[in-house]
């Protein structure tokens, strides 16, 4: 079109471009601080010839104004990729020092209460029975600290199975969510295929799709790959778990407290085993179930019988104070030392403190009990290790958090909302909406001039 008609068509135009802009500025500033948005902007295009050119007329125009190209939605793919990598990574930490600390305090070493202090306090008991014993009151205490110990070996075996009860039900729970989210990612990939083909805005639709995906590489580690129709694609140790429509579920091949634990993704004709090393919460507390906490519990259960073994074999090298061959001072279960630790004698006199027979009253077999040995050297190696592990998981923790937060930030200065650049945006707008109404106004009032009055001079 062209002549004065054609103005009112460019004005009509930018009236309605900058009114979409108007609305997504307005949308956006909505959306500042709503979780998984990201910012939309127009993309405006300017209007000119046809594209297809006439056989019996010619475009005689100058540009007829602008229009309204696309609504693009800001993000990046790739850099999306690297913010789900590295919260996976995160959280596999995360899990993990959570749990090592909780151990780590339950086990309260060094301290007053741990079990070193109470070995500590059973041998120096000993050497109080050596210098006396026949007295009554220091075989008494002999056996109290021995209670004492064994009730610290038992509860450290219990805080340990607590951890392996609690990292178990923990894990259960995880596969729940990750199930729940690869079918909703399922349901979105279907949603946006079809609004996509249908011309909707699905921008939405993209933005909860993230979310979800950002939520499964967080629980599992998983891998996402966008598809050509806007959907994602999610493989977890490289087997798929979505695939467009489909969603597959993650069980837990290797059974309910059996180790190491293994998963596999259940769906078509067979389950498909998913390799180990998988990170994410669900590969932290595998790691906890197969690896740690067992090697954690095996190491208490050889401090344990080690001791048992060390005191039974003192007492069966000397004599009570009735003269009879020492019985064994602890019982336990070789398939559960630390947990089945059990004080066998009750009766003070039974202790054998004595090197000869006969009833003799004689100190040194108690010293010889009271010699350190090699259990709290396994001991101590054992709580050392376990806080070892504890400080590089929190270094680990804390130099990844560092990370995600950098990408984070490179993810937010693209996707997020700034209120400046809006206020910019929604002004300028303002603007040229009021310039297209003003050039509406200035061209009615030229073609007022021209219709009527237009053949009246001199009426």
């Amino acid at each position: 079109m062209s002549g004065s008609f054609a103005s009112l068509n460019s004005a009509l135009g930018a009236l309605r471009y900058n009114r979409v802009v108007m609305d997504v500025a307005s949308g956006n500033i909505a959306n500042a601080a709503t979780p998984g948005y990201n910012r939309r902007r127009v993309e405006g295009e300017s209007v000119g010839a046809a594209a297809q050119v006439a056989m019996w007329s010619r475009y005689e125009g100058s540009g007829e104004g602008v229009r309204v190209a696309d609504l693009h939605r800001l993000a990046d793919q790739f850099l999306d990729g690297r913010v789900r990598q590295e919260r996976a990574t995160l959280s596999y930490l995360d899990v993990r020092r959570t749990t090592l600390e909780r151990l780590e305090t339950g086990i309260a070493e060094p301290g007053p209460d741990g079990v070193g202090a109470a070995i500590a306090d059973f041998r120096a008991s000993l050497h109080a029975l050596a210098n006396e014993p026949g007295s009554d009151l220091a075989r008494t205490h002999v056996l109290t600290r021995a209670q004492t110990l064994v009730d610290a070996v038992r509860t450290q075996a219990a805080n340990v199975a607590r951890e392996t009860s609690d990292a178990s039900s923990r894990l259960e729970g995880t596969l729940t969510k990750v199930n729940a989210a690869a079918g909703e990612l399922a349901e979105l990939n279907r949603q946006i295929a079809q609004h996509g083909a249908a011309g909707t805005d699905v921008n939405a639709l993209l933005d909860r799709r993230d979310q979800v995906a950002l939520s499964l590489s967080s629980l599992t580690g998983a891998v996402a790959t966008e598809r050509p129709d806007g959907g994602l694609d999610v493989t977890v140790g490289g087997v798929p778990l979505v695939s467009g429509r489909e969603a597959g579920t993650l069980v837990r091949s290797s059974g309910t407290d059996v180790v190491p634990v293994t998963f596999a993704i259940r769906g078509g004709a067979a389950d498909v085993p998913v390799p180990a090393g998988i990170r994410g919460e669900l590969g932290a507390g595998a790691d906890l179930l197969s690896v740690t906490l067992p090697a954690y519990a095996a190491g208490l259960d050889a401090v344990a019988a080690s001791l048992a073994d060390q005191l039974n074999a003192g007492q069966q090298a000397g004599f009570d104070r009735d003269g009879n061959p020492g019985a064994p001072l602890l019982t336990y279960d070789p398939a559960d030392a630390a947990g089945s630790l059990r004080l066998a004698i009750t009766n003070p006199a039974r202790l054998a403190a004595s090197s000869l027979p006969g009833g003799v009253l004689d100190g040194q077999n108690a010293t010889a009990m009271a010699a350190p040995t090699t259990v709290e050297t396994a001991y101590q190696r054992l709580v050392a290790g376990l806080g070892t592990e504890v400080a590089t998981a929190g270094r680990l923790v804390t130099n990844q958090a560092s990370l995600v937060a950098q990408v984070d930030g490179q993810r937010e200065q693209l996707t997020g909302v700034s209120l400046d650049e809006e206020m910019v945006s929604l002004m300028s707008a303002q603007r040229g909406y009021e310039a297209a109404s003003r050039v509406m106004n200035a061209v009615d009032s030229m073609l007022d001039t021209l219709i009527n009055r237009t053949g009246l001079v001199g009426r």
